[in-house]
């Protein structure tokens, strides 16, 4: 079907997929023209706009006023002349004759990103400037914050609010009551480090009499101090407080403590033996004067011993290096190192274990289980039998051991003693329950089997048979047990 020419025509022009004209270049450049001639007439009109509005500077001021103007004029000196705008603002008649002028950062150019004149910096740039940076206002802290830094507080809000960790300044309390005040509040609270913190400052800002004085009618904040002064170390004023308070033992205590920092020997005893002197309680001087004895005594047993060791005089040192000194040693380890080394020395020498339980009244047991793990150790077990047997008036011996032999039996068997060695002294356990479970347990075959045998216990006895060797000498001794019809067993 033919059309009419005119109609198809416009029936290409009209639709959306036009055709190529030369025409059409030409329109597309006309539309970009006039979009950029309404941006251009935008930018006049909010540029017209901003000189219309008020402007204000970073304090809040309106820009011409009189503090502005002398702000801007100390600023000047920091500021480059190509930064200042040099056009005059619209002025009020308030200030008509200070002109107003116009400042490089304005409302608009904060949005913009620059400023109108090119010359002038960015909104960043600006901020880094240092003359800026130095005349720019500071942020108020809210109102609550400059609480903590008032003087106006008094002794109960402070010690609250040393309990919340506040810092807070204790200078302004200056007069004695004022002190005496916070201080017994700093009590009341039962804040241990408030309370500390407070005599603190007492102790700096009061002369020690009136400090002793009025701490001698508070004694949990006198407690307080003197464990500080001990803690810290500050010896002198611990002396002072406790000699105004009259307590001599305690005195006599702290000075004695103080032969812990002395690392010289021969000064070390000649400082406790000027403590014997001291208002010591009865019992204390004993220990004291103890102390002074086992000091000297290991000072001459060490001086013989390095001497010996030295020349190799003697073949126990030989055999068995010393590791350490004896000097400044707890007494029962100087009895175990004499012991191991001056075992069979005569009473009469410093060295000997039994002149040492003399001098010193060791208690038996302790001197026989130190003994004991001496001997044990060296293996010598003639000496752990000699030392557990007696005699009587008759002359019979007897083994007998303070500690008990189940103890005995401990000590061996850490010190790997033979079996022969263990049994002997587990036989004298006497309790039956703990001898079978010690036989049992270090296997003293023997042992258990003389015991279920005095027990008449067949049972037991044959039920053991199953735990020792077949054809083993156990074996064989359980057997002719059992088959002795001498025996009147119970079950």
């Amino acid at each position: 079907m033919n059309r009419p020419r005119a109609d198809e025509e416009e029936y290409w022009h009209s639709s959306k997929c036009r055709a190529f004209t030369f025409d059409d270049e030409d329109d597309e450049l006309c539309q970009l023209k006039e979009s950029k001639r309404a941006v251009n007439s935008l930018r006049d009109i909010v540029d017209d706009e901003e000189d219309e509005l008020e402007k204000v500077s970073w304090s809040g001021e309106p820009v011409g006023s009189i503090s502005w103007s002398i702000k801007e004029t100390a600023s000047s000196s920091s500021t480059s002349p190509e930064g200042r705008d040099s056009s005059l603002q619209k002025g009020s008649s308030s200030n008509a004759a200070l002109p107003k002028q116009v400042s490089s950062y304005s409302l608009s150019s904060l949005f913009k990103g620059r400023n109108k004149l090119p010359s002038l910096q960015s909104l960043s740039d600006a901020l880094s400037d240092t003359g800026v940076k130095n005349y720019a206002p500071e942020l108020r802290r809210p109102k609550a914050e400059y609480k903590d830094y008032s003087s106006d507080w008094s002794p109960k809000d402070t010690v609250r609010r040393m309990q919340r960790g506040k810092v807070c300044s204790l200078e302004r309390f200056r007069s004695l009551q004022d002190k005496l005040v916070l201080l017994d509040e700093a009590v009341a609270g039962h804040d241990g480090n408030v309370i500390t913190a407070v005599l603190i400052f007492l102790k700096r800002t009061l002369r020690r009499e009136i400090l002793f004085r009025e701490l001698e009618v508070r004694q949990v904040a006198l407690c307080h101090l003197i464990h500080f002064l001990k803690e810290t170390g500050e010896q002198k004023m611990l002396l002072d407080l406790l000699r105004f308070l009259d307590r001599t033992e305690e005195v006599a205590l702290s000075q004695y403590r103080e032969h812990l920092n002395i690392q010289d020997v021969e000064k070390k005893r000649e400082f406790l033996k000027g403590c014997i002197g001291l208002p010591f309680s009865p019992e204390d001087i004993s220990h004291i004067q103890d102390h002074y004895t086992l000091l000297e005594r290991q000072i001459i047993i060490e001086a013989n011993d390095r001497r010996l060791e030295t020349a190799g005089q003697s073949e126990i040192f030989q055999k068995y290096p010393r590791k350490a000194s004896i000097l400044n040693m707890p007494l029962v380890t100087t009895l175990f190192y004499s012991c191991f080394y001056h075992y069979t020395e005569a009473e009469g020498t410093f060295s000997s274990p039994t002149n040492l339980k003399k001098t010193f009244k060791i208690p038996d047991k302790q001197y026989v289980l130190t003994a004991l793990a001496a001997r044990a150790k060296l293996r010598a077990w003639e000496d752990v039998d000699a030392l557990f047997t007696t005699k009587n008036w008759l002359g019979y011996t007897k083994k007998k051991a303070p500690i008990g032999f189940h103890r005995v039996v401990e000590i061996l068997q850490r010190n790997n003693a033979p079996v022969q060695v263990l049994q002997e002294y587990v036989r004298l356990v006497e309790d039956v329950e703990t001898r079978l479970n010690l036989a049992t347990k270090y296997k003293c075959h023997d042992v258990v089997i003389d015991t279920y045998r005095d027990l008449k216990d067949r049972i037991q006895l044959m039920a053991y048979k199953c735990k020792v060797e077949r054809g083993s000498a156990e074996e064989e001794k359980i057997n002719s047990i059992l088959n002795n019809t001498q025996i009147r067993w119970k079950n």
